[in-house]
């Protein structure tokens, strides 16, 4: 395992690296790969992995990255790694009409922070733009990011929740993500579209995600509600390479699969652990409650293994990364909510 993490070019690199499953399922694929909304936090290392796995393995297919690309910078990037790249608004029909029939569709566009203030925006993206995704692409292969926020706050003794538990969403941005699921749910019923539905809590890297805020805060000395006092963490690459392998998976009526770390981490913990790295004391309000948003992955766990980087191998990182001023995303998770209000 690697003992430090340079600069920001071997994090991309590690978190593009694909498995040999990734490379196994991409040597099975025939036709273009469309990747929709590549520009966010996952978007960018799940096309590159795709394209890198492909040379691996000798496909030529083409990885195409779709976005508004109000971010530069993942422009830039997708295009210096030879990856095809399509900047529009997605709820554009003429853009989405333009797009190529691709077999194979990865669906990460969607909106979570500034719900509060923009709820029909919020439907749009997370409900409409899903069945005219599927109206679009009828004949495609679709792999459709979700959250764990989909499910009630569970019992920490109970160990998250499994995809069988029944859904409880709190608050809009959770109504309106089950709103998408249900979406993909009734055009893969009536259409024989095959979907995989795949519930995260909570992809990690290095400059983003609850390790990130964690480590930022002990080591500026803010506050740590512990109301939430639990998490799921997994890092980015590995959800990559689960969601990658999951397109195979895909299936009418929907095949849905929780991605989680393969631990429950105590928030309280997480961050004395920060405290004994920086030597500085955490700074907690609140105490923890008996349950929280926790998703149970056994089930993706024993289909392509146990996370390859272990949540502590990926605090160890953060904490060297923190130290050294490394750059951040500066966009907090705000795993901390408990009302849905984000």
């Amino acid at each position: 395992m690697i003992a430090e993490i340079a600069d920001v070019e071997s994090l991309e690199d590690l978190l593009s690296e694909p498995t040999e499953g990734v490379c196994q399922t991409v040597s099975q694929l025939e036709g273009d790969v469309l990747v929709l909304g590549a520009a966010g936090k996952m978007g960018v290392s799940l096309s590159r992995m795709l394209k890198r796995a492909a040379h691996r393995v000798g496909n030529r297919l083409n990885v195409v990255a779709v976005s508004r690309f109000s971010d530069a910078g993942a422009h830039g990037l997708l295009d210096s790694w030879g990856i095809e790249t399509r900047s529009g608004d997605l709820l554009s029909e003429a853009f989405l009409k333009s797009l190529p029939q691709s077999p194979h569709i990865f669906y990460l566009a969607g909106m979570k922070f500034g719900t509060t203030r923009q709820e029909s925006l919020t439907w749009a993206m997370n409900t409409y733009l899903p069945g005219k995704v599927c109206e679009q692409f009828p004949k495609s292969r679709i792999v459709a990011f979700s959250t764990g926020n989909v499910y009630p706050l569970s019992p920490v003794v109970h160990g998250g929740s499994k995809e069988s538990d029944p859904v409880e969403p709190v608050g809009e941005y959770a109504m309106s993500c089950l709103g998408r699921e249900r979406i993909f749910e009734h055009f893969s019923r009536t259409n024989g579209i095959p979907v995989s539905i795949l519930r995260l809590n909570y992809a990690v890297e290095l400059r983003y995600g609850v390790l990130c805020d964690l480590a930022q805060k002990v080591y500026y000395g803010k506050p740590i509600d512990l109301t939430m006092g639990s998490v799921n963490v997994l890092w980015q690459g590995t959800a990559n390479a689960y969601a990658i392998q999951s397109l195979l998976l895909a299936n009418s009526p929907p095949t849905l699969l929780n991605l989680a770390g393969a631990e429950t981490l105590s928030v309280r913990r997480v961050a004395e652990q920060f405290g004994e790295w920086f030597g500085k004391t955490p700074q907690f309000v609140g105490s923890e409650s008996l349950n929280a948003l926790l998703n149970n992955a056994q089930r993706v766990h024993s289909l392509f293994g146990y996370p390859s980087v272990p949540a502590y191998t990926v605090q160890q990182w953060v904490a060297q990364w923190i130290k050294r001023g490394k750059p951040t995303l500066n966009k907090p998770t705000h795993f901390d909510v408990r009302d849905g209000k984000f």
